[in-house]
């Protein structure tokens, strides 16, 4: 048995302790509005519900452990105490994890995840349409754990108002646990899917994806791709140039042959399996490919 004093390893090394041995783990899909109402989405895997009477979620946007930098989320917290909590399922987890990624102040990650900002009835914050369980709440605290890097900010949040799917109730109204379809967050790049078991999602913190908003409308339009796939082509830091694509044309004689065919549904089929094969760069040879040669 390995045995461990916190204080003598580093901070990262315990996390990755922590959140590798404590899990599964809820997300909360944590929708804010800045200074200037631009509207911010982010998850965070500390979270849990504490109280029914009264309605009480606690989430934690910790400081950055690399930096001591503290995040956007718990910034307009603070301002406006007001916030969106979305459940994360798994249509959409793949754009979850897109929003993590690190983009600058005033950038809308609704927008670079492709997904829908619905108002809301009572606080400010935009929910997640796509979400099949929104909490509007108002922030009744938030708790500081610490100065350093990888404290924890306790926001506690009282529900003022829910918005439930009836997709996922069941025949006596409560939520059945198979149609929800919850996703929640395991150590290192692991998720675990209720319905299934564990499943691995890269996650974006070395890189800026391009973003949903940036992929072409003929991709997004096309009819093929869920927004999990939407996730994944926007997780990409840089495209695949001109030369690269042709090469991986003149390569592949299967792709030569459908890329050469008057048959666009096979050649979005053909991404498509890419990306249900894990290849993302591969899907984006193939859909440039499409628009360009």
């Amino acid at each position: 048995m390995l045995s461990i004093d916190p204080k003598e390893i580093p901070t990262a090394k315990l996390q990755g302790y922590l959140q590798g041995a404590i899990g599964p783990r809820p997300i909360a899909f944590a929708s804010t509005l800045d200074k200037n109402n631009v509207p911010n989405l982010s998850p965070f895997s500390f979270f849990n519900v504490f109280s029914a009477n009264p309605p009480i979620l606690v989430f934690s946007p910790a400081r950055r452990v690399r930096n001591n930098t503290i995040k956007h989320t718990l910034i307009n917290a603070e301002l406006n105490r007001e916030v969106v909590i979305n459940v994360v399922n798994y249509d959409i987890v793949q754009q979850t994890s897109l929003s993590s990624t690190e983009y600058a102040d005033g950038v809308n990650e609704f927008e670079k995840a492709g997904l829908t900002m619905e108002p809301s009835d009572v606080v400010k914050p935009f929910r997640v349409k796509e979400s099949p369980v929104q909490f509007e709440c108002k922030v009744n605290d938030i708790i500081a754990m610490g100065a350093e890097g990888g404290a924890g900010n306790l926001i506690l949040c009282e529900v003022v108002k829910l918005h439930v799917d009836e997709a996922i109730l069941d025949e006596n109204g409560a939520v059945d646990q198979k149609k929800i379809d919850l996703v929640s967050r395991m150590g290192g790049n692991w998720y675990s899917r209720a319905n299934q078991g564990l499943f691995e999602v890269e996650k974006p913190l070395t890189t800026l994806g391009i973003g949903v908003d940036n992929i072409p409308d003929f991709i997004k339009e096309c009819g093929v791709f869920n927004g999990n796939d939407l996730g994944k082509l926007g997780n990409v830091e840089v495209l695949p140039n001109k030369d690269e694509i042709e090469q991986f044309i003149n390569e592949d004689f299967e792709i030569k042959a459908i890329l050469s065919s008057d048959d666009t549904d096979k050649k979005y089929d053909s991404a498509k399996q890419h990306l249900d094969n894990g290849d993302v760069l591969k899907a984006w040879k193939v859909l440039l490919a499409e628009k360009n040669f």
